[in-house]
């Protein structure tokens, strides 16, 4: 509300200044030479100017009057010290050229300047409060209220009275009030209001809700683990909000540079007027014109005000995309980016694999394959059963097969009686242990472990039946990211713990030059430190805690996908989403 206010002034005293600036420019020289003719006045031109500019003076320019008289108070001088410099030579020497019955004045350029100035503030303050009502909208997202177990009973209760671990109920169409762990039920909820995914997301137990996501279609319940100024919402608003407020270090030079700037403009001033009045030998008003004229042209003001314009729309224009910056700093130094190293796993990848390949032999069909596999893999917890069950339910290949006889082979594989068959699934090794012949396989096996995908071969009753490969899939945006990334000059290359095969052939797929395959967590900071040390000005991108070294290590850290909590703590600009090719947007 304060911001409102302070807002509403400047833009009064903006626009009070530009009206009687009208006037004022169309009495003085320049409005002359533009109209071709002078126009009447009621009392002699100088005192008109002289009272049209006086309450522009001390109502519009009053602002940068008193925060210099403060400035001084504290022995420091800033940039309004020079706004202030400025016009206050403009209006006093004018004043005095008045006073003195003299027909020059200098009127408009004092009314001009503390226009100038005002219009930028006014934007500024503008785009400042426009981006935090925008951040701020999304607590409109929470619900008033919400219902909590309490005693066994489910009431309801404020959404602010919500503390940690209360169990919060959601029925189908209920708004999320706060971040919690579901507990209980699943449903899908829909998070494209907070995290611009426009895919309602499943959400089961154990997995976590974000206040301000909507629920769809299930029951569920869920603890509350971030309550009030802990929730994500919260934390968007306030990273903004930090990043706006601080300076990038243009502005912080300019800043150190205001004080050594007024005791020039006022040395260049005092200069001036010695060389052209002792030196030149002018008459003493050509002199003072001059000495004044440069007071007022050394006021450096818009750099005092594009900077933190630019930081202020550049931070608000980010966080409408998704894209968090958290400092004014990160904002100037992604335009340094020349190299950038982008993780491979949930960053370029989805970060889970999926069947990407069915292949049969002697006979069988893809659905039984799938069905075998799948019935094998009921219990698994291993990422590729879990691949292998997702496809058969989604090319109908179940119900699974009632198994028998059911062992575990550490290593290779798995074996079972299925309808009175002996069924295996697993490694190469598993087969030919098992005296299954695998030669009609081989070339296929052969050109499926060059492409970096994981395998299961599958026999039935003595024969081999088929190949099942699955790999983690590249993300939609992935080839595009890197390639526009790549058209602007940027040197983009992969980092990966996985198998150098595998990082290999991604790499090849997205055609990034550089791959780093094989790398432990606590190795991947060392690869930045590799690239800095080839004179490279380096981001990282991760989503991962295995990958908040290299975030801190790098010039710039780039948490996508919301990441993880430390991923999001060490990067310096955050990606909502899980779309690399919001790193280009940042």
């Amino acid at each position: 509300e304060m911001a409102r206010m302070m807002e509403k002034d400047i833009r009064r005293k903006f626009f009070f200044a530009l009206f009687l600036s009208i006037p004022i420019i169309a009495y003085s020289p320049l409005g002359e030479k533009l109209l071709g003719f002078g126009l009447p006045t009621p009392v002699s031109l100088p005192w008109l100017l002289f009272l049209l500019t006086t309450p522009v003076f001390f109502y519009s320019g009053w602002i940068f009057l008193y925060s210099t008289y403060k400035a001084l108070a504290r022995r420091t001088l800033n940039m309004a010290v020079l706004i202030a410099v400025g016009i206050t030579a403009a209006y006093g020497f004018s004043v005095a050229l008045t006073f003195l019955g003299s027909p020059d004045s200098y009127y408009e350029a004092a009314v001009l300047l503390i226009a100038f100035v005002l219009f930028g503030h006014w934007l500024e303050m503008r785009s400042r409060r426009g981006t935090s009502e925008a951040l701020r909208a999304l607590f409109d997202l929470l619900p008033p209220q919400a219902n909590v177990m309490r005693d066994n009973k489910e009431i309801t209760i404020p959404s602010a009275e919500i503390i940690h671990d209360d169990i919060v109920v959601l029925r189908p169409g209920d708004k999320v009030p706060v971040d919690g762990e579901v507990i209980e039920g699943e449903s899908a909820i829909d998070e494209s209001l907070v995290t611009g995914e426009s895919i309602p997301v499943f959400k089961g137990i154990g997995d976590k809700v974000i206040g301000g996501s909507v629920n769809q279609t299930g029951r569920i319940k869920f603890r509350a683990t971030e309550v009030g100024s802990e929730t994500v919402l919260a934390q968007i608003v306030k990273l903004v909000e930090t990043a706006q407020t601080s300076k990038a270090p243009g502005q912080r030079i300019a800043d150190k540079a205001a004080s050594w700037l007024v005791v020039l403009a006022v040395g260049a001033g005092l200069a001036t007027f010695l060389g052209w009045y002792f030196v030149a030998g002018v008459a003493l008003l050509t002199a003072l014109t001059f000495a004044i004229s440069t007071v007022v042209i050394a006021c450096p003001d818009a750099l005092g005000l594009a900077t933190p314009t630019a930081v202020a729309v550049g931070t608000g224009i980010g966080a409408k995309h998704n894209v968090l910056i958290k400092d004014a700093a990160t904002l100037e130094n992604t335009s340094k980016i020349n190299a950038i190293i982008l993780d491979k796993t949930g960053t370029l990848t989805e970060g889970k694999p999926r069947v990407t390949d069915v292949i049969s032999f002697n006979s069988f069909n893809e659905k039984e394959i799938l069905r075998y596999e799948a019935s094998l893999e009921t219990g698994s917890n291993h990422p590729l059963a879990k691949a292998i069950l997702e496809e058969a339910e989604k090319q109908n290949a179940l119900p699974l097969e009632r198994i028998e006889k059911f062992e575990s082979i550490a290593g290779h594989g798995l074996k079972a009686m299925i309808d009175g068959k002996t069924v295996f699934a697993g490694t190469g090794k598993l087969m030919t242990d098992n005296q299954i012949d695998i030669s009609q396989a081989e070339e296929t096996i052969s050109r499926l472990a060059r492409e970096g995908k994981t395998l299961s071969l599958l026999a039935v009753h003595g024969k081999l039946a088929g190949v099942v490969a699955a790999a983690d899939t590249i993300k939609p945006n992935a080839k595009k990211a890197v390639s526009r990334l790549k058209a602007l000059g940027i040197e983009v290359a992969m980092i990966t713990g996985d198998r150098k095969e595998v990082a290999e052939a991604i790499g090849e797929d997205l055609n990034i030059d550089r791959v780093f395959a094989e790398v432990l967590p606590e190795d991947k900071a060392n690869y930045i430190k590799k690239l800095q040390g080839e004179g490279r000005f380096v981001a990282m991108v991760g989503d991962g805690i295995n990958d908040a070294p290299a975030l801190a290590q790098a010039d710039i850290g780039i948490a996508i996908g919301a990441g993880t909590d430390v991923a999001v703590e060490t990067g310096d600009i955050v990606l909502m989403r899980s779309d690399p090719y919001d790193i280009v947007v940042a």
